[in-house]
């Protein structure tokens, strides 16, 4: 028993320090995900320890000491996604004329076929803008009636699972499909006229860190990346938003957020866990809004279920004057680290 306790804790530390190394396999990376898991899963082998505490020898004592670092190190990491944080995005209440922009987001899972739900939610919600991502010809065909309102669409069914459905309320000034790194795997920029200004969206979904998928996290981050530096390059008001398979807290979420100069709504409020729907102690936050110092919170919320894997998110901002306050500066070397990670992506 006290044998396979050390073998598990000792594990458990590995297991958490991992993401610390700079590897995009998947063997690696992997380990981004489960932060919160990980940390009860600290609190619980500590408790353990006290258990043990009569057969305590050097070993133990050691253990201890690196199940506290660890314990440590997680907190620090999770802490800013919580409302113990401090905020990034202010919150406003919008003014008695002003119509917030509102936007919902959803990966629907390709074999889901209950688009009846989604129906329902996006009939509920009335968002100015629609995207749902991992669509296919029959979403297009099954969705059809609940957006029959939405006069401006981009429509890129896919059957690859990397299909992507944009419908809009507002015009669209401009929109065009980019295959940015992988050439089967699209993100949509388009323009919204929202209040007589015009809010860019990019919109993504690139591959994850997973063997069926993608043996490394390369092509991902430098997508997230290559976006950020798109975003910093328009410097007017835009929005990043999708499955970004990374969350909130990765290295390249960092990057991103420091590259791209937007800003994380989740901060100082919340997890907004938005995958897996189906299990609830192995949840993350996947699908994300970052949005430009342009733009205040109204709301934003995590949907309830419409039969994917994943849960909808859905964001309600308003636009008031530009403060850079918030954004993260960024070093030389990481924008080399930036530089290296989009290269990487692109030759692979």
């Amino acid at each position: 028993m006290h044998t396979a306790y050390l073998i598990l804790a000792l594990a458990l530390v590995i297991f958490i320090a991992l993401p610390l190394v700079r590897s995009s396999h998947w063997t690696v990376r992997v380990f981004d995900y489960p932060r919160t898991q990980k940390l009860v899963l600290s609190l619980v082998m500590i408790g353990v320890w006290w258990a043990l505490a009569d057969r305590v020898n050097w070993l133990d004592g050691a253990v201890l000491v690196l199940l506290c670092l660890c314990t440590m190190y997680l907190v620090k990491v999770i802490v800013p996604y919580t409302p113990l944080g401090r905020r990034m995005v202010r919150r406003v209440t919008p003014l008695a004329d002003e119509q917030p922009l509102t936007l919902l987001v959803c990966n629907v899972l390709q074999t889901n076929r209950d688009h009846a739900s989604m129906a329902h939610l996006i009939a509920e919600r009335k968002p100015d803008v629609v995207v749902l991502l991992e669509t296919d010809e029959g979403w297009r065909a099954g969705i059809r009636h609940a957006v029959q309102d939405y006069e401006h669409r981009v429509e890129v069914p896919l059957a690859n699972t990397y299909g992507m459905l944009l419908y809009a309320r507002l015009p669209l000034a401009h929109h065009e499909v980019k295959y940015l790194v992988e050439k089967d795997i699209p993100s949509i920029i388009a323009d919204v006229l929202y209040r007589g200004t015009v809010v860019r969206l990019f919109i993504l979904h690139p591959t994850p860190p997973v063997p069926q998928e993608n043996e490394t996290s390369t092509e991902r981050d430098a997508e997230v990346l290559l976006v950020g530096r798109m975003a910093k390059a328009y410097d007017r008001p835009c929005i990043v938003l999708g499955d970004l398979n990374d969350v909130a807290w990765s290295r390249t979420t960092e990057l991103f957020l420091k590259a791209s100069g937007l800003l994380d709504p989740r901060r100082g409020r919340g997890m907004y866990n938005t995958f897996h729907a189906h299990y609830p102690f192995l949840r993350w936050p996947l699908d994300h809004f970052f949005v430009s110092s342009q733009f205040r919170l109204v709301n934003m919320r995590v949907e309830r279920t419409v039969g994917s894997d994943h849960f909808p998110m859905s964001l309600s901002v308003v636009l008031r004057p530009d403060d850079p306050s918030e954004e993260l500066p960024i070093a030389a070397a990481e924008q080399r680290e930036v530089s290296e990670k989009i290269a990487a992506g692109r030759i692979g």
